[in-house]
Parts: C-alpha cells; sequence; structure tokens
C-alpha cells in the first residue's frame, strides 16, 4: 500500500468519526434564551463601566503627577 494511500484513508476515516461534542442541537433562533443574552450585554456593560471609570482615574492620576490639574 502506498503512502498517498493510507493518508487518504486516514483523512476518509478522521472525516467519518469526527464530532462536535460541544453542540448537541442547533440553537433555537425564533426563541432566543432571553437570560442568557441579558447577561452578556450586562456583563459587557459592566465590563465597559470599570473600564470608563480605570480610564478616567488614570487621567486624573496624569493630570496631579504633572501639575496639569
Amino acid at each position: 500500500m502506498t503512502f498517498s494511500r493510507l493518508l487518504s484513508r486516514a483523512v476518509h476515516v478522521n472525516k467519518v468519526s469526527s464530532r462536535s461534542a460541544f453542540t448537541s442541537s442547533k440553537p433555537d433562533t425564533v426563541n432566543p434564551n432571553w437570560f442568557r443574552v441579558g447577561l452578556a450585554f450586562g456583563s459587557s456593560a459592566f465590563l465597559w463601566g470599570l473600564l470608563f471609570k480605570q480610564h478616567s482615574t488614570d487621567v486624573h492620576e496624569y493630570k496631579v503627577r504633572n501639575g496639569l490639574e
């Protein structure tokens, strides 16, 4: 058996037996899980709020250290 034949057989077996363990069913796009949607947007808004707060704190500290305020 040639090398290319062995390789093609391995690729074929790999394609047949490969299946994602993380998707058991397709997501329902008509009726989304609103709790998860709210949790995703809420956590994103919270993190953006922390980012803006930290930025304003850093800008204030920079101005105080350089005598700009």
